[in-house]
């Protein structure tokens, strides 16, 4: 397992000649209605308004996410100082772009370039481009420039060594490399195949990450794990030879008198469905089931190394769900941490019963607001569709805030109902609940009030990632497999709270 404990790429700032200064490729901007970036100006100058007469000819295209790569133009001369290549990036009306936008492009340019070896990019974007957006252009920079190849004996992906960024201040280019490189974490560990990542190497990954970013973590083995009476997590994992995991972080960026906010993952390394055993199609891409806890990591990674104000503890729950012999089986009755009982009428409904004692660890540290992650149900995508998460909660002003960093990042998640009928849905005939609701119908909902029963008054909002954490195509801003959503709307999310918002 190749963990990017640090950045792939170096970010730094320039202010060389961006026409003379050493280069194996120059991107520039262009907008429409004429916009262009610092360097497209200087370009169109030099080369006698070939620039804007390319533009309106339309050689040369606005559109928003359209690139052009092409041989240096001889007004710039050749050799060794000089830019190899050029690309124009369509940023489109820049009145209108926002941060997920800006986000996509400078991911959709680096994956255009990272399809050869190039030692060096200079990137000019400023003057066409707002500055509260650079720190997202640069994120998404970073992101494009890995991928799920990773264990191709031809690489798929070459990142450039330097991507060097004109006009953008420093502090901008930090934070969008922190962000950037998070996801990638988050992705890379998504990626990795299930016998790379288990709950042993997951908690191995996240103390390495822990250790490097100043991160307090415990991980609970099996042992601690029965004795604090996670017996949901053991049944989970019971059928493995990979015993589960919990891992505990905190990171105290506010003072002591600062309350702690909880972020809690699902992490099923693998999801065999258990004895009710998904069919080969459904399993495939089941590594991916860990994408919650992974995203928990990658955030708590992100906010240490931007030292925000605010104090968090991210929790992940680990377990295999294998099939043997000592499976846990339908009809099975567990009892969790919390002392409910829970009524096995689906071993693939296991990711549930993971977070059920989960919950209630970050219960007991008493957070002012929960925050789950989950690739929990395929019902989410049957309402939503890949691309959206599903958000459920029991207190509106949370969810809302959640929603409204979503909105500002570009991430795409929508609100279910949690009305109380559908509490009714899991209630067992032999014990407090059961893990499955009532057939097809609401299932995404359903699993949300299996949640609810283990996060006592706590606000609480649960955010459903099964579309949209694993894509099975690719798109020109990234690649397919792990996507690594929602990363940047926790960070919004608690750089608002940092603010003093709710």
């Amino acid at each position: 397992m190749s963990l990017p404990l640090i950045a792939l790429v170096k970010m730094e700032s320039t202010k060389a000649d961006l026409l003379t200064s050493k280069a194996d490729c120059l991107v520039v901007g262009i907008g429409d209605n004429g916009a262009l970036s610092t360097a497209a100006i200087d370009l169109d100058k030099l080369a006698g308004g070939w620039v804007s007469q390319s533009i309106k000819s339309g050689a040369l295209k606005t559109k928003r996410g359209e690139l052009t790569l092409m041989p240096a133009i001889p007004a710039i001369g050749t050799g060794t100082s000089a830019p190899a290549t050029l690309m124009f990036v369509g940023v489109g009306d820049i009145e209108k772009l926002r941060r997920g936008q800006a986000f996509d492009l400078g991911a959709a340019m680096m994956r255009r370039l990272v399809d050869a070896p190039r030692e060096r990019v200079v990137v000019s974007l400023a003057g066409l481009i707002a500055d509260e957006l650079h720190d997202a252009v640069v994120a998404g920079a970073m992101m494009g420039c890995d991928g799920e190849s990773i264990y191709m004996a031809e690489p798929k992906i070459n990142p450039p060594q330097v991507i060097a960024w004109h006009g953008f201040g420093d502090a901008s280019i930090a934070q969008g490399a922190i962000i950037g490189d998070s996801i990638n974490t988050t992705r890379r560990m998504v990626n990795e195949p299930a016998n790379h990542i288990y709950p042993e190497s997951f908690a191995d990954a996240a103390s390495a990450i822990a250790a490097d970013v100043g991160l307090a973590i415990e991980v609970w083995d099996e042992k601690r794990l029965e004795s604090e009476g996670c017996r949901a997590i053991l049944a989970v994992g019971a059928a493995s030879i990979r015993p589960p995991r919990l891992v505990i972080m905190k990171y105290q960026g506010g003072d002591n008198s600062q309350p702690w906010v909880a972020l809690v993952g699902k992490g099923v390394t693998f999801d065999s469905g258990g004895l009710s055993i998904k069919p080969t199609d459904g399993m495939v891409d089941m590594k991916c089931d860990m994408a919650g806890a992974a995203t928990v990591l990658g955030t708590m990674r992100a906010i240490a190394l931007l030292k925000i104000k605010v104090n968090v503890i991210g929790l992940c729950g680990l377990a295999e769900n294998m099939i043997s012999g000592t499976a846990f089986k339908l009809g099975d009755v567990i009892e969790a941490r919390n002392g409910t009982t829970i009524e096995i009428l689906n071993t693939d409904a296991e990711g549930r019963v993971v977070l059920a004692d989960t919950l209630d660890v970050a219960v007991q540290h008493k957070p002012v607001a929960i925050v789950d992650l989950a690739t929990l149900t395929g019902a989410c995508m049957v309402a939503l569709g890949r691309d959206v998460a599903g958000l459920m909660t029991n207190d509106e002003p949370l969810c809302e805030a959640l929603g409204q960093a979503a909105e500002a990042e570009g991430e795409l998640v929508w609100k279910l109902p949690m009305f109380d009928f559908y509490g009714e849905q899991i209630k067992s005939k032999v014990a407090d609940i059961k893990n499955t609701g009532d057939a097809r119908w609401g299932g995404a909902i359903t699993a949300a009030k299996f949640l609810e029963c283990f996060v006592g008054n706590a606000p609480w909002v649960h955010i459903d990632i099964a579309g949209p954490a694993f894509a099975e195509s690719s798109k020109p801003h990234r690649d397919a497999g792990a996507t690594g959503v929602m990363l940047r709307t926790l960070v919004a999310w608690l750089n608002d709270r940092a603010a003093g918002k709710p």
